[in-house]
């Protein structure tokens, strides 16, 4: 008979010790955050004036994204669609702005930022450094700077479609 609640024991003890370790892995799975999804930037996003809307996709192991939308996609001084025309590059300032990648060479860091990418503003034609960062799943914080990120300008995209 002893020997009998001795084994008992040992099952008991051994059923006992699964279950906490099932406990403890589950309750340490779930304080930990899941790792962040490098894609979720993929989309269309409307710029915050609204005056245009950038397809954003992958590109290799970047992202990038290009202009699939305009307000107003006719220059209003010739009827045509619009083109490059403030590129300080004359012989790409006949290209159309429909269609055109004006974000380019971001890395996702994590934490739902995206880094190392340049921002072209067509209006001007400047070029900028950019960073991106999701602040939930349907706005974007699309920064654009020189130098240092400090220096620079916010814009704040809506998701318009998901991937």
């Amino acid at each position: 008979m002893k020997l009998f609640q001795h084994k008992s024991g040992i099952l008991t003890n051994s059923i006992f010790t699964a279950f906490a370790l099932f406990f403890l892995v589950f309750m340490f799975s779930s304080f930990t955050t899941p790792p962040a999804n490098s894609d979720a930037i993929v989309g269309v996003w409307k710029t915050g004036e609204g005056t245009a809307m950038v397809r954003i996709y992958k590109n290799g192991d970047k992202y990038q994204g290009k202009i699939v939308w305009l307000k107003e996609p006719n220059d209003p001084e010739t009827g045509k669609p619009k083109v490059d025309k403030n590129h300080p590059d004359e012989s790409v300032r006949s290209r159309p702005i429909l269609g055109l990648i004006n974000v380019w060479g971001f890395v996702h860091k994590g934490e739902n930022v995206w880094e190392d990418g340049n921002i072209y503003d067509p209006k001007n034609g400047n070029t900028y450094s950019c960073t991106m960062k999701m602040d939930n799943p349907n706005t974007l914080e699309v920064r654009g700077y020189i130098g240092v990120s400090l220096i620079g300008r916010t814009d704040v995209w809506t998701r318009q479609v998901a991937k």
